[in-house]
């Protein structure tokens, strides 16, 4: 009976105390990490921090215990679940034993041979317990090679058995379908795959030869010849042996002459020569293969052969006193055959091991032969001769039939109709040009100025057209790269030069500051505010004048009360859209006036009933925009 250590009592139900003051019962850690992987390690104190008896039962007494079974205890042992069932076409998938063998076949009708040798692989698949048999295919051998036996179980013997990999072994004999084959040797997967499945392969055999075959091995006999020169020799020696090299054909020194490619072959067996040509798609020539058909290719002949007739005899030895050879043809080099002149260019990598073996040439590199395109010449134009705008000049240079400047459409159809005008005096040191006043029309639409003076009575100076559509240049741009005025450059003050004769800009209509406020990025903030404060600046008293003026001066009143009648009677006409184009028409200048006769003039053609009666007393002209905008 084992007492209590503590109360010195048995320790039976009853008879133990527990601890008051005890106030740990945490159990001691028994697992722990080493290198990442959990160790499992002994308690060395119980629960609460008690210090383990160890070894407290006699040695008999666990003698006794082990030798007891513990299942009252703990009952029957729990039964470790199956492992997970694996297919063999799963498990031995790609897994093949290769062994080398061979069989014997007789020969019957050959004097050379009584029996032929003949080297077989055996292959047995381990997911299907299938086999085959491979021949190696030998070259020149005259023998159908390849797959003897397709793969399949084969019968070991008359009750069905079929081979199973526990019987291959190296050094034995199987028969399959009548034959008789000598397994001699396996691979290395084959050898460990047996071995650890506990069978004891044999020693390796050596692969039996074939006799025949290896008379076939023996080397040629060799005929020594009294001369260093044999053809026989040469043909023997150098059959198959074809020196390649690529070549051009430069002719584009003669009219309509071209640069093509060759192939020239030089056959070593009997020094012959032969030229092919190069096609590529679509070259537009007829694939002829050869251009000179293989044959000897003399280089010297003898002087008394000059008048040979060629074309109607072959040549033969008496005519020529050298021949071309292999040392005629090196890469970089022109060759010069009937009467065309090759240059080589390249040659294939045993043209170059042949020449390195024979004659020691090591360098022989590829040599571009792409022509470099010439450099693009700078097209320079003439200096200007002062005869119409530049681009026009500049059209004669570029083709023979000059045609147009291209135009900016976009611009043209986006602009279209839209000028601006401008008010400008003359800046002149005589007295007479100082009262005269210009029309200044700019065209968005192709950025061209026109110049209208309008006429004044009795000034001396004949108004009209002063300057037609066209472009100004700046004084400071040169002529080679001329520098046009442009929207940026009209604004109040400014001051525009055309042509050697200065304008200030005094005045400017009122869709000019429209244009400009909408386009406001294009001008100057100094530009665009001064034409606002000079438009600002004609509002305020013009209105204040305006109300003077009716009050005083009847003739005002007239005029207005001509204007309101004639639009009406354009409003009552049928054809008021042809009037508007006949005013534009004859207004060339887009100044927005006509004279009185030119007015009535229109005014007739078109059938227009106008009561002259007050239009006779007014003098001058008369102004479009009031009598064509409303129609």
């Amino acid at each position: 009976m084992v007492s209590n250590p503590v109360h010195g009592l048995p320790f039976l139900p009853g008879t133990s105390f527990k601890d008051s003051t005890k106030t740990a019962f945490h159990r001691s850690q028994t697992l722990g990490y080493r290198n990442g992987y959990a160790i499992v390690r002994r308690p060395t104190v119980g629960i609460g921090g008690d210090r383990l008896q160890f070894n407290q039962l006699s040695q008999a007494e666990l003698d006794e215990l082990a030798s007891k079974a513990p299942v009252l205890t703990y009952g029957q042992p729990k039964q470790a679940p199956p492992a997970d069932f694996i297919p063999a076409y799963v498990a031995f998938d790609k897994k093949v034993l290769k062994f080398d063998a061979y069989f014997q076949e007789d020969v019957p009708m050959s004097t050379e041979e009584q029996y032929r040798i003949r080297q077989v692989n055996i292959y047995y698949y381990l997911e299907d317990d299938s086999m085959s048999v491979i021949e190696p295919v030998v070259e020149n051998s005259g023998i159908p090679q390849g797959k003897l036996i397709k793969r399949q179980r084969l019968a070991k013997n008359d009750r069905g058995d079929h081979y199973h990999w526990k019987d291959l072994n190296r050094g034995i004999n199987i028969t399959i379908y009548g034959k008789t084959f000598r397994i001699v040797d396996c691979d290395q997967f084959t050898q460990v795959f047996l071995e650890s499945q506990g069978i004891e392969l044999n020693p390796p055999e050596k692969m039996a030869l074939d006799p025949y075959t290896e008379l076939r091995k023996q080397p040629l006999r060799k005929y020594v010849t009294p001369s260093d020169f044999d053809q026989l020799k040469q043909f023997l020696t150098f059959d198959k042996q074809v020196l390649r090299f690529y070549a051009i054909w430069d002719d584009t020194d003669s009219m309509y002459g071209e640069c093509r490619t060759y192939i020239i072959h030089y056959y070593l067996m009997d020094d012959t020569v032969e030229i092919r040509e190069v096609h590529e798609r679509n070259d537009g020539r007829d694939p002829f293969p050869l251009l000179m058909n293989r044959q000897r290719m003399p280089k010297v002949l003898v002087e008394n052969a000059k008048n040979f007739p060629q074309c109607v005899l072959e040549i033969s030895d008496q005519e020529v006193l050298e021949w071309y050879t292999a040392k005629d043809f090196i890469v970089g080099k022109s060759l010069t055959v009937l009467g065309r002149t090759f240059f080589i260019y390249d040659c294939d990598p045993f043209t170059r091991r042949y020449y390195k073996e024979k004659f020691g040439i090591t360098d022989l590199p590829r040599i571009d032969v792409n022509k470099q395109e010439p450099p693009l010449v700078k097209q320079e134009l003439p200096p200007y001769n002062g005869f119409g705008l530049v681009e026009d000049s500049a059209q004669n240079c570029f083709a023979l039939i000059p045609k147009a400047p291209k135009k900016d459409v976009i611009k043209m159809l986006v602009n279209d109709n839209k000028v601006l005008r401008y008010l400008a005096a003359l800046e002149s040191p005589i007295p007479e040009d100082k009262d005269r006043r210009f029309v200044f029309s700019y065209f968005l639409a192709t950025d061209m100025i026109s110049i209208f003076e309008p006429p004044v009575r009795n000034s001396g100076i004949i108004g009209g057209k002063y300057l037609g559509r066209t472009k100004v240049v700046k004084p400071y741009s040169t002529v080679d790269n001329p520098i046009y005025y442009g929207p940026s450059d009209f604004f109040i003050g400014a001051v525009i030069e055309v042509f050697g004769h200065r304008f200030i800009i005094l005045d400017t209509d009122e869709y000019v500051l429209k244009y400009m406020e909408s386009n406001a990025a294009q001008y100057s903030p100094e530009a665009l505010a001064s034409v606002q404060k000079h438009v600002r600046k004609l509002e305020a008293p013009a209105s204040e004048s305006e109300s003077k003026q009716t009050e005083k001066d009847p003739g005002v009143q007239e005029l207005e009360a001509l204007i309101d009648t004639i639009q009406k009677q354009l409003k009552d006409h049928s054809c008021k859209d042809n009037i508007r184009e006949a005013f534009q028409i004859y207004d060339k200048e887009a100044s927005g006036y006509v004279d009185r006769d030119m007015f009535f003039k229109i005014c007739e053609s078109l059938n227009v009933p106008v009561d002259d009666s007050l239009v006779k007393e007014r003098q001058g002209l008369i102004m479009l925009p009031k009598l064509v905008s409303n129609s």
